[in-house]
């Protein structure tokens, strides 16, 4: 801890605490022992470390377990906005992915998808639900409109793998997507789903992906838990 620099010794430590989590050094289950000994232990006072644990006790990184403890969860999900799957991106951080189909059926295609997917109003599409969770805990809450006959699907090949995955086992060439990043409040029914507070910020995300040919194969419209997932940004200088 730096005491002569002018950033609060809390936040010293939730950095330093944090990076530790980010780094593996604190593996998710690891215990941090209770507030006194840590505060003894780094020569802090008692209000410090308790002020730095809850930042990252909101930030979802830690959370308090009656007669356990305070314990590493694991750490925020940073995914790269480039087309790739979230499955392949979780399985790639270590962070035993897995899926549960809330929806899989054929309906007529609303006035959006249909624009997305380049389909008339109203033809049959594939609309497809599913609750992706890491470490069994909700993540992600995914909704995808497919073409009908796209792909040979059911709730076992959804639950086993993700869904681009399937495509290029089918042969499909994912080339390119048109991305929006937003940002609103859960509602009562999605914060049921992801373990959350009604009102707690949700990241969205649309995305229409093509394949090499210029066919629109999925339309998707997802929600994430800002406190367990965040979407990294490479930006470049116009020359």
């Amino acid at each position: 801890m730096d005491r002569t620099s002018p950033v609060p010794l809390y936040y010293q430590l939730a950095r330093q605490l944090e990076a530790a989590i980010e780094n593996g050094s604190l593996a998710p289950g690891s215990l941090l022992g209770n507030e006194i000994d840590l505060a003894n232990r780094l020569g802090l006072s008692r209000p410090t470390v308790r002020q730095a644990i809850q930042s990252l006790v909101d930030k979802g990184l830690l959370v308090r377990r009656r007669g356990v403890g305070t314990q590493v969860v694991h750490s925020q999900v940073r995914r790269p906005l480039e087309l790739s799957s979230l499955y392949d991106d979780l399985e790639a951080a270590g962070q035993r992915p897995a899926t549960r189909v809330l929806v899989d059926r054929v309906e007529p295609a609303a006035a959006e998808v249909a624009a997305a997917l380049g389909v008339p109003e109203g033809s049959d599409v594939r609309y497809v639900e599913r609750l992706r969770t890491a470490h069994d805990e909700p993540m992600a809450y995914l909704r995808n409109h497919l073409p009908a006959g796209l792909l040979d699907l059911d709730a076992g090949r959804l639950e086993a793998t993700g869904l681009y995955r399937l495509m290029r086992g089918a042969g499909i060439t994912l080339h390119s997507a048109r991305q929006t990043v937003g940002a609103r409040a859960a509602t009562a029914a999605e914060a049921a789903l992801l373990a959350e507070e009604e009102g707690a910020p949700l990241l969205t995300m649309e995305r229409t992906t093509f394949d090499d040919t210029g066919r629109a194969v999925e339309f998707g419209s997802h929600l994430y838990r800002a406190s367990r997932y965040a979407f990294d940004f490479q930006l470049l200088v116009r020359p």
